[in-house]
């Protein structure tokens, strides 16, 4: 198996293009995961640790015209929770039920993209806040709204020269929240995961279910009875019936499954009163 290790970001991607079947490594969280147990054996590996470009992270445009921040893939969760907290709050409350002190040094934002799996717990608070994913290679740069970027478990849209460079992410504009249920907070695949952001300026709310589908979920029945349900002038709280009939939207949204962490209707069950509990908690902290 060849190893490559480039020095800087064009060289990476020169070595992407010659190399389409090596595997980019960051943290190697899943990935060393996966070398271990014989369940991967690609012809070589891209580590990226040196190419420091990939740890920036900053308004997507210097002047600030976009709006949005531009956060490199190579951005750990440790930095998500310490450096970001205030402006991607989702992002960092699920950066924080990740693995370990040490996992969460090592572990990345964009190795969880890569990966692609339903369970990342980094990836319902990108979808709640409409994040697009900035792909790259020697022919260019595209940008993907993350919806588009997951197509299956696993699986995505990325082009067998292509790195994952960067997300692109408005900060929030309104209170997020994260929540996961699992056999313990941390250290665990989630059973199932939720994500919700408050937009007031748009008058919406954005939501996705995380392991309960063979992609995270947008669930938008439910974001279109929030959104005409709730009172963004008077900031009235909403009833307990409304925030039981999002619940119940929510958990007619997902796709779960049964097998050994949970059945699917538990999965349904507990997706339901995550959703009911954080839009009472978002709309309390507004």
């Amino acid at each position: 198996m060849e190893f490559l290790q480039p020095e800087d970001w064009d060289e990476a991607l020169e070595a992407r293009a010659a190399h389409p079947g090596a595997l980019p490594l960051w943290g190697g969280t899943d990935v060393m995961v996966d070398l271990n147990f014989g369940r991967e054996r690609p012809e070589a590996i891209l580590d990226l640790t040196r190419v420091r470009a990939l740890e920036e992270w900053g308004p997507a445009h210097p002047d600030g015209s976009e709006g949005t921040l531009r956060v490199g893939a190579g951005v750990s969760y440790t930095r998500a929770i310490e450096e970001l907290g205030g402006a991607l709050p989702g992002l960092a409350a699920a950066s924080r039920t990740v693995g370990s002190p040490q996992i969460r040094n090592r572990g990345t934002i964009g190795g969880n993209l890569g990966s692609s799996s339903p369970a990342g717990d980094a990836l319902p608070p990108l979808y709640a806040s409409y994040a697009e994913i900035e792909l790259a290679s020697t022919r260019g740069t595209r940008r993907v709204p993350i919806g588009e970027f997951i197509t299956g478990p696993k699986r995505n849209v990325l082009e067998p020269d292509e790195l994952i460079a960067a997300f692109h992410i408005a900060p929030a504009s309104g209170p997020q929240q994260f929540s996961k249920v699992g056999t313990r907070n941390a250290m665990v695949i989630a059973v199932c995961s939720f994500a919700l952001a408050l937009h007031p300026e748009e008058r919406k709310v954005g939501t996705c279910i995380g392991s309960a589908g063979p992609t995270p979920i947008v669930a938008t029945e439910a974001e279109e009875f929030a959104n005409g349900t709730l009172d963004w002038d008077g900031g009235t709280a909403p009833s307990e019936q409304e925030l039981a009939r999002f619940g119940e939207l929510v958990a007619q949204a997902a796709s779960p499954i049964d097998d050994v962490r949970g059945s699917a209707a538990y999965r349904r069950h507990a997706l339901g009163v995550l959703a009911r509990r954080e839009l009472a908690w978002a709309w309390s902290e507004r």
